[in-house]
């Protein structure tokens, strides 16, 4: 007989709102940039945040969390290293996953698509744009690599720190990510959640419902 633990019993009903087809626009890329204007307007915290799902040359599945920066010509934008673990499984399989969840408004989106390099001219654009504590942190990190100790970061820092111009290294810059499938969940009572999804097929979107 299993044991009833405390995570077991924990329960939270979700009672904020519902979801149909017909409170979506026909564009889904249009639904997602308003969900996330509302979390930003809602003030949740990060709401920009998107788990990343990639799968590595040994089929291994790996996860993590990033943040968009933009959707441009219907593509989801991000920045990172190129030689980073992701970097390294996103030149192998391009097919990758994005999932949004923000608890605080009881909703969840989850995109299906294919990544590719955006332009470098784009990269520079947003790399000026950092704050340049942010602009020496992206050149002075192996990003997914051993290091030695977290002394040899700072080390470098204080002396990038010194230079007044910071230019963006090669191998960093941003990914965008062309969606073929989208998902919208409303949390609803009695796990009877609401999915709504988007289905590209050739230039258009379809949509249906599928049970929670």
């Amino acid at each position: 007989m299993v044991k009833e633990t405390h995570l077991a019993k924990h329960r939270k009903e979700y009672s904020k709102s519902e979801l149909s087809i017909s409170d979506l626009p026909k564009n889904p890329i249009a639904g997602v940039k308003t969900w996330v204007d509302l979390a930003i307007s809602e003030d949740v915290l990060e709401p920009t945040a998107m788990n990343l799902g990639t799968v590595n040359r040994s089929l291994e599945p790996n996860i993590r969390t990033v943040l968009l920066k933009d959707i441009i010509d219907e593509e989801f934008v991000f920045y990172t290293n190129y030689e980073s673990r992701k970097g390294d499984e996103i030149k192998a399989f391009e097919n990758v996953c994005l999932h949004f969840f923000w608890p605080e408004l009881q909703k969840q989106i989850r995109i299906k698509g294919v990544a590719s390099k955006v332009d470098s001219q784009l990269s520079d654009t947003y790399f000026d744009m950092r704050p340049k504590e942010s602009r020496i942190g992206a050149c002075i990190s192996p990003q997914s690599k051993k290091i030695e100790s977290r002394e040899e970061l700072i080390e470098k820092h204080e002396q990038m720190m010194k230079l007044d111009t910071i230019k963006r290294p090669k191998n960093w810059g941003g990914y965008k990510i062309k969606p073929h499938y989208i998902e919208f969940w409303q949390g609803r009572m009695n796990r009877v959640h609401d999915r709504i999804v988007f289905e590209k097929e050739d230039t258009d979107w379809i949509n249906y419902r599928i049970a929670p």
